[in-house]
């Protein structure tokens, strides 16, 4: 299954449609076709016995005025021009489309993600809902297991359409659901064989594989002097990280801590540890990038505002006086208004503590070297601490192991950014949703520009026949 159809990254200020704060996507530079090419150039076009991918998932994004036939302003999921007349008919997609989770369900609040994402269509009633959805050319609703909006539904339709009409379009859904069934055999077998199922979960060669890929997906952005890789058994300094208690990603409370940001007993297998600078032959800080929520903040509105804030890609506080005056889009049965704009706010990273703990160890290191590995979710801007760090490596979520086997050189760095790091939050505001690549980036101490594609080896800029084929 692949998602999001028709492409889920253009969200209004970079919100989430998780959320009702997130709920729109809009297109500012006109380029709303682009965005299926992962799906026609890639998941369309397999090598396989299906020639396809066997289900897609649309998003829960309004994409604001791309319905140009129907002119209908509502969730994907429920969007006939979105998943008939261009998924089906233009694409010639006749795979499973599966909606994404709870999109039938009612809204709870603007800012609750255990909610109802019914975008558009709010005033509709469960059934009605699931009508829509069917007659827009879904075949399954995610996350729903109950049957009776499903007949409920059914039924609407044979009073609207007739009962042939209604079983026609039942039996084509239920044709598609059948063939992935079919065609992994679990129709004439469904059961597993424990035995085959150890040997093949977690084997050695697929713990390769994916350790491998681990490597190859780290870019290293800077390496001063070639003060990387760094000797084995030398003595290092790793500062200790605060957290403060937040919020994550489904809105539960998290407490503050303060800890190591890596896993410290496997350093010491490369390293001498010490708590003292002044001991030290390198410094290894580990950071996050810079995380200023997700957007929105009720507290804005109980104080007179509309609840819309920046989302900030640096770590010290910001003002957004380049922002929209006006918002493209906006609009919720919670809102009495719609304009979602933010300029003028201001907003720091909840994490601005990984900021000086680069700055701080800069200072305490007196010269030596500080090598900074960053965990990347997003992109972000560097100038706050780039000049303060003698070499920088970016990941996305792998291992700390191979983290340190990269630093310490028993592997060789090849990944490329696959995104610009912006030069300040001025062009990031500047740029428009739908546009990739549109971006000033950042260039550093060495002259490097953290563009697109760029990326560092041993031995210097990597260039090689990616860059032919990727490169804008």
């Amino acid at each position: 299954m692949v998602k999001h159809w028709p492409g889920g990254g253009s969200g209004e200020g970079g919100r989430d449609a998780h959320y009702g704060f997130g709920k729109y996507a809009v297109y500012p530079g006109k380029n709303f076709n682009q965005h299926f090419i992962p799906f026609t150039e890639g998941a369309f076009k397999l090598t396989g016995k299906t020639g396809m991918a066997s289900a897609v998932m649309p998003y829960y994004t309004i994409s604001v005025n791309q319905d140009i036939k129907n002119h209908d302003n509502v969730a994907n999921n429920y969007n006939a021009y979105i998943i008939t007349d261009l998924l089906r008919k233009k694409y010639q997609y006749d795979g499973v489309v599966c909606t994404d989770w709870l999109v039938t369900g009612d809204e709870k609040a603007v800012d609750v993600f255990i909610s109802g994402k019914s975008w558009g269509t709010e005033k509709l009633s469960l059934a009605q809902r699931h009508y829509k959805i069917l007659m827009a050319g879904v075949d399954q609703f995610g996350g729903n297991n109950d049957a009776v909006p499903v007949i409920d539904a059914y039924n609407m339709g044979v009073k609207e359409h007739g009962e042939t009409f209604m079983r026609t379009r039942f039996e084509a859904s239920a044709v598609r659901l059948l063939k992935n069934i079919f065609h992994t055999g679990l129709f004439e077998n469904p059961y597993l064989d424990a035995e085959s199922s150890k040997k093949i979960v977690g084997n050695a060669d697929f713990m390769k594989a994916g350790y491998e890929a681990q490597l190859k997906s780290m870019v290293l952005l800077k390496n001063k002097s070639n003060v990387l890789p760094l000797q084995k058994n030398k003595t290092v300094y790793v500062p200790k990280k605060f957290t403060p208690a937040g919020r994550d990603f489904l809105g539960m409370e998290t407490p503050e801590k303060l800890d190591y940001p890596v896993n410290i007993n496997i350093v010491k297998k490369y390293f001498n540890t010490t708590d003292n600078p002044e001991e030290a032959d390198y410094a290894l800080v580990f950071i996050s990038n810079p995380n200023s929520g997700n957007g929105y903040n009720g507290e804005d509105v109980k104080a007179g505002g509309n609840g819309y804030l920046p989302i900030s890609l640096q770590y010290g506080e910001y003002t957004a006086t380049e922002a929209r005056a006006t918002s493209i889009a906006g609009g919720d049965q919670f809102e009495s208004f719609t304009n979602r704009s933010y300029k003028g706010k201001s907003i720091k990273a909840i994490n601005i503590t990984d900021l000086s703990m680069v700055t701080d160890t800069y200072t305490k290191m007196k010269g030596k070297p500080v090598i900074v590995s960053v965990n990347m979710s997003n992109p972000m801007v560097f100038s706050e601490f780039e000049k303060e760090a003698n070499a920088i490596l970016i990941n996305f979520g792998v291992q700390d192991q191979a983290i340190l086997d990269m630093l310490t050189g028993k592997a060789s760095p090849s990944g490329l950014l696959p995104m610009q790091m912006p030069a300040d939050m001025q062009t990031v505001e500047k740029q428009n949703e739908d546009v990739p690549l549109d971006m000033k980036c950042y260039k550093d101490s060495e002259g490097h520009v953290y563009d697109f594609g760029y990326g560092l080896n041993w031995k210097g800029v990597i260039k090689d026949a990616r860059l032919m084929k990727y490169k804008k």
